[in-house]
């Protein structure tokens, strides 16, 4: 089982891949061709898929039973004492130098209220 899942491709990419795959949702496709095949799709996937991201699983003899490959995704697969596993990057990484004390407390401070509302 071979699952090739698209985003952001040409057109005429999803369709050289309808060759041999079945398209169930708009850029998921889905078949069972030959390892030669495959890696033969891959390569014209990679190659012609342009600003787009592409996602490749299939199934292998490994103790997870598939493996996948990525092009152009910020995530990408890291090999764990045997498993494939998804690193993902961290986009809002902890601000250290920031203590609690430090961080402005949220809503109006009592001047504002006073300016907005009168009053003393």
């Amino acid at each position: 089982m071979t699952v090739i899942v698209l985003t952001n491709c040409p057109v005429g990419l999803r369709g050289f891949l309808t060759r041999w795959l079945l398209e169930i949702s708009p850029g998921v496709f889905l078949g069972s061709p030959s390892a030669r095949i495959r890696d033969v799709l891959w390569n014209e996937v990679r190659h012609y898929a342009g600003q787009g991201r592409a996602l490749l699983a299939y199934q292998t003899k490994n103790e997870q039973g598939y493996t996948f490959e990525t092009h152009d995704h910020a995530w990408h697969p890291t090999d764990h004492e045997g498993l494939t596993l998804i690193h993902r990057p961290n986009r809002n990484p902890p601000h250290t130098s920031q203590k609690p004390a430090d961080v402005p407390r949220q809503g109006w401070s009592k001047a504002s209220k006073r300016r907005k509302y009168g009053g003393r």
